[in-house]
């Protein structure tokens, strides 16, 4: 299939199928352009995060870097009722925009401070959007990331965009002796990682 102008194509057919957007997620994108947040995970990495946080038997999930909260709706979207979110965003007027958008939905808990004393509390999660902090520094927090995850439980990080084969962000995840990953290409500009605690 070849994406255009917003639709996937069917090569096959030659019919366009609409990706639908979650309603939520418009209002999140409507705040980050209020805002002039620049910063949102992309419309396909929002997509992946919807898939596994749609898979059964997500109990407890969690986010690193709220932003405005466009990747806490993709997630929160497709959450059954009743399964806590917990997201930790350290910029106070990023956080509080966000808390206002989830303002209505009991199961959404932005946290407004440093990841690392915030989300250790509501650990373990078993599926983690590590999409602030220092990602691109894995010797600093990478450890502890891994730690917030339970047994099975999946990290994600996007925002890939160069084809590096020594990047030490992807040699640290997909090399981790507790961790099964792999890299997802996302389009043609972007790639994210997946990873699942295995010990």
């Amino acid at each position: 299939m070849a994406r255009g102008g917003g639709r996937v194509h069917d090569d096959r057919r030659g019919a366009p199928v609409a990706l639908a957007t979650p309603p939520l997620v418009e209002r999140a994108l409507a705040l980050a352009a209020e805002l002039g947040f620049a910063k949102s995970c992309s419309p396909e990495a929002g997509r992946l995060l919807h898939l596994l946080a749609a898979q059964r038997g997500r109990a407890r999930v969690g986010e690193i870097g709220t932003g405005v909260g466009v990747g806490t709706a993709w997630l929160a979207s497709a959450l059954p009722p009743g399964v806590p979110l917990w997201t930790a965003e350290v910029d106070p007027e990023l956080a509080q925009a966000a808390a206002g958008l989830f303002s209505c939905d009991a199961d959404v808990h932005v946290l407004a401070g440093p990841w690392r004393e915030l989300l250790v509390t509501e650990a373990p999660f078993d599926l983690l959007f590590y999409d602030g902090g220092r990602k691109q520094f894995p010797e600093e927090e990478g450890e502890a990331v891994v730690e917030l995850l339970a047994p099975g439980g999946t990290v994600v990080l996007d925002d890939f965009r160069e084809r590096r084969p020594d990047d030490p962000v992807k040699a640290f995840w997909l090399g981790h002796p507790r961790l099964a990953g792999v890299e997802l290409a996302l389009s043609e500009q972007e790639s994210a990682l997946a990873c699942v605690r295995v010990l």
